[in-house]
């Protein structure tokens, strides 16, 4: 299974995940759930704020 922008989720309304590398599949997992431009505006803050990113990194939430 392959999920990317554009798919139509039916049962979450929620998402829990760590900060993936940028240009990552995972990346277009979380870009597919909630949109791409709010996605990249966090990872922006994220940054700013000196977030973890990867395995061991900090975690972020999409609703």
């Amino acid at each position: 299974i392959f999920i990317y922008p554009g798919y139509k989720f039916r049962c979450v309304n929620s998402l829990i995940t760590n900060f993936h590398l940028p240009e990552s599949t995972l990346i277009m997992l979380v870009s597919a759930f909630y949109d791409r431009e709010k996605v990249l505006a966090a990872y922006e803050e994220a940054v700013r704020e000196r977030y973890r990113f990867f395995s061991f990194g900090d975690a972020s939430m999409f609703i």
